[in-house]
C-alpha cells in the first residue's frame, strides 16, 4: 500500500519536473521571436519561468555575450533532479 503510494508520488513528480522542463524550452524558444507580451500564453509562460529564472540570475552570472544562459542551467538541474529522483526510488517501482 505504501510502496504504491510512494510510486504515485514519485511518477506524479517526475512528470511535473519533464513538463516544466518543456515550458522553459518553449519559453526560451519563444525570446528569440519577441511574441506579443500581450498574448495570454505568452503570460502565462513569463510567469512560470521568470521566477525560475531570477533565482538563478541571482546566484550564478548568466548572461554571456549578450546570451542568457539561465535556461540552460535550470534544464541542466531540472534534468540532474529528474534522474536523482528516478534512480533514487528505482528499487520501488
Amino acid at each position: 500500500m505504501i510502496d504504491a503510494l510512494v510510486v504515485a508520488f514519485v511518477t506524479i513528480l517526475i512528470s511535473v519536473i519533464s513538463l516544466y522542463k518543456w515550458v522553459i524550452i518553449i519559453s526560451a524558444l519563444l525570446s528569440w521571436v519577441q511574441p506579443d507580451p500581450y498574448n495570454p500564453i505568452v503570460q502565462m509562460l513569463y510567469r512560470l519561468t521568470e521566477p525560475a529564472y531570477a533565482l538563478v540570475r541571482r546566484y550564478i552570472p548568466t548572461v554571456f555575450g549578450g546570451m542568457d544562459l539561465s535556461p540552460v542551467i535550470i534544464i541542466f538541474a531540472l534534468q540532474f533532479l529528474e534522474i536523482f529522483v528516478t534512480q533514487l526510488f528505482s528499487r520501488i517501482m
